[in-house]
């Protein structure tokens, strides 16, 4: 029985615990790892170490590095380290690596040692530098709390979508605290600090005292604090030797522990054994280690989803076996493997030992129309390496052009962009490349490149007739289109002129463009209008009133209403005015002023072009029968009977249609006969009907 119980030893009263060697790590480090900066990553992720940084007694002249091991401490990645001092390092939710530097400047580097991005803290961080700092997990990501030469802390909550808060001042703190940490409560971060005996709460708002309840007297300090993964458990070692456990709100205390140990330990975190109601802190010192624990309630652990998996084994390049994952659970293939094919795909564009073609090739041949995956995203991935080629040849893979055209452009292939634009018959795809095209090319180069492509040149014309009217008129000339040149300066005439010199010269302009275009009919008729407009002008300043602008027919109409017909008739012989026309204008003119006597005598000035069933009809529209009547009497036989029911005659109406023998006359007169008053006039009709059927 010794033999089973030999390795385990006591851990209180009721507890045991052993330790043995799982594996042992791979790595083969020449330095001791209190000389490092170390980050290890949490579930088994991997570890980052920066040898040699910035230590007093070390040689300036020595170049850190930064090495990145797994958990078993297989190399990943080795790189000199050629930025500046790096105050802490700290891994993302996403495995990348954080470094933060003393100016506050944090690189981001990939598991293999790759580099992602920068960003920086802000110009306080800069001013002041770092003098500690704190990589941090949320709900929303990862992350970053300084400390400040200033004694102040600035945070982000999340790294991925930088915006950083300033934590108010802490009331008279001259010298860095003993110790602090961040906490996550009510979706918000925060910083927990101890100055001395007192702890303090910085949230975005206000810096707050709050105390640990049930604490054991005589504390003058706190030396180590450690918030657990969750956030919902802090513990505190205070310099009495005291382990206080409660809970992250200081709202309650779950035990308190005296460790008989004063010095402040070089570690202290909280752990939990799997399926376990244990929770307990593991302290470390130079040479010992101790395990504070307590079992009163369960504690859940948010554990790490089969995505999570999925995405470490693929940034640890283990395609096949992720792949293998997804078919077994039988996920679906754009969460499973068409995902793992699409970051697969990613890491083969970085292969530059492959030419293009044989990429290309090998990508399309494993990925194919597999769902989910986008050859855009791919092809982006690969001009991000410097591969230009490889990146077009991807993006012929890629069904969507509205995927394709921004990474054209992108990649300054623009009237490539212009051509999957235009195949795609979407126009606000090519309206977006033509602006981009635009903004590229010099003037002379992008009216060529327009010159080859019809869709897209009619579609600017379009965009230049709204907001740039100068640019549509060098259009026109370049390609010699007097036609539309001439139309151009027809409405820049309206437009853009209010001097009437400056639109007699535009409209002279378009009447020679219209020449060119042997367009002898739009010419003569801007000739036309030109000299309207000087006859218009001269007009108001010899008569007063307001001619410009109008048309022909207004112009003369405005005459006869201000009483000066002949000067009406002779703009209708100088405009060629047909009569018929002139005389409607002058019949509605008259007619509007109600001069009846002056319409009369233009009724009698000669024959009547348009006959006399206007004058009726215009007198009727007036409401003055009596005027009507004495043109209805001069209305030819074939318009008489209407003219007759105009004027409300319907008895002479059926005589005059009696005498023409005309049904339909008749029948338009039966139709206007109404009550006893015309029943006379309806026998009639039908007697005359009668007899016509006699006959």
């Amino acid at each position: 029985m010794d033999c089973y119980t030999a390795n385990w030893n006591p851990l209180g009263d009721s507890a045991f615990y052993r330790k043995y060697e799982l594996y042992s790590m791979d790595w083969d480090l020449k330095e001791e790892l209190r000389d490092c900066l170390v980050a290890a990553a949490p579930y088994g992720g991997p570890i980052a170490l920066l040898r040699n940084p910035w230590r007093k007694e070390k040689a300036a002249s020595v170049r850190p590095v930064l090495d990145i091991y797994s958990a078993s401490g297989m190399p990943l990645a080795s790189l000199l380290w050629k930025s500046g001092p790096v105050v802490s390092l700290g891994w993302s939710a996403e495995e990348e690596l954080l470094c933060v530097q003393e100016d506050g400047v944090v690189l981001v580097y990939g598991l293999h040692g790759d580099f992602r991005r920068h960003f920086s803290m802000g110009n306080e961080v800069l001013q002041n530098r770092v003098l500690d700092a704190r990589i941090f997990h949320t709900e929303f990501g990862s992350g970053v709390a300084i400390l400040t030469g200033a004694h102040r802390f600035t945070l982000s909550a999340n790294v991925g979508d930088l915006k950083l808060r300033r934590m108010p001042e802490v009331p008279g703190l001259q010298s860095a605290p003993s110790c602090w940490t961040t906490l996550c409560q009510d979706r918000v971060a925060h910083i927990l600090l101890a100055v001395g005996p007192d702890l303090y709460l910085l949230d975005h708002a206000a810096c707050s005292t709050v105390t640990p309840p049930g604490l054991a007297p005589g504390v003058s300090s706190f030396l180590q604090m450690a918030v657990s993964f969750t956030y919902r458990h802090l513990a505190l070692f205070t310099d009495t030797g005291y382990i206080w456990m409660g809970t992250a709100s200081l709202k309650e205390k779950l035990c308190e522990f005296n460790c008989n140990i004063r010095a402040p330990p070089k570690q202290m975190v909280w752990c939990s054994r799997p399926r376990s109601k244990e929770r307990a802190v593991v302290v470390a010192w130079e040479k010992r280690l101790m395990v504070v624990g307590d079992a009163p309630e369960s504690i859940q652990y948010k554990q790490l989803t089969i995505q999570v998996l999925l995405d470490r084994l693929v940034l640890r390049r283990l395609y096949p076996l992720a792949i293998q994952i997804c078919e077994y659970l039988r996920l679906p293939e754009v969460q499973g493997v068409s995902r793992i094919l699409a970051h697969w795909a990613c890491y083969k564009v970085q292969q530059k030992d492959v030419s293009d073609e044989d990429v290309a090739r090998a990508i399309n041949q494993k990925l194919g129309d597999t769902p989910g995956v986008s050859y855009s995203d791919i092809a982006a991935r690969a001009y991000g390496c410097g591969r230009t080629e490889l990146a077009i040849k991807l993006l012929e893979y890629e069904p969507r052009s509205g995927e394709q055209v921004p990474l054209l452009l992108k990649m300054k292939r623009s009237k490539l962009a212009l051509s999957k634009a235009i195949e795609s018959g979407d126009t606000d795809l090519v309206f977006t490349v033509l602006l981009h095209l635009k903004n590229e090319l010099n003037r002379g180069d992008f009216f060529m490149t327009l010159r080859n492509q019809p869709m897209a040149l009619s579609l600017y014309r379009q965009f230049c007739k709204h907001q740039e009217l100068e640019t549509l008129k060098d259009l026109y000339n370049q390609d010699d289109n007097h036609q539309e040149l001439g139309s151009f300066h027809i409405r820049a005439s309206y437009a853009a002129e209010e001097r009437i010199e400056g639109r007699v010269a535009a409209l002279q302009t378009a009447a020679d463009a219209f020449y060119k275009a042997k367009n002898e009919f739009a010419a003569k008729a801007t000739e036309d209008q030109m000299r309207l407009l000087r006859l218009q002008r001269r007009l108001e300043d010899e008569l007063g009133g307001q001619f410009l602008d109008l048309s022909l027919h207004d112009t003369v109409t405005t005459l006869i209403l201000g009483g000066h017909n002949k000067r009406a008739e002779q703009l209708a012989r100088d405009f060629r005015i047909p009569d018929k026309r002139l005389w409607w204008l002058k019949l509605t003119a008259l007619a509007d002023l109600e001069d009846w006597e002056e319409l009369e005598k233009f009724s009698k000035s000669k024959k009547s072009p348009i006959g006399y069933l206007p004058f009726v009809e215009i007198c009727m529209k007036q409401h003055n029968k009596y005027e009507a009547k004495k043109y209805a009497s001069r209305v030819g036989p074939e318009q008489k009977v209407k003219a007759l029911l105009l004027v409300g005659d319907v008895a002479q109406a059926a005589d005059v249609a009696i005498e023409r023998r005309n049904e339909a006359e008749l029948s338009l007169v039966l139709s206007h006969c109404t009550g006893a008053t015309d029943g006379v006039t309806a026998d009639k009709i039908q007697r005359a009907r009668a007899q016509a059927q006699k006959k």
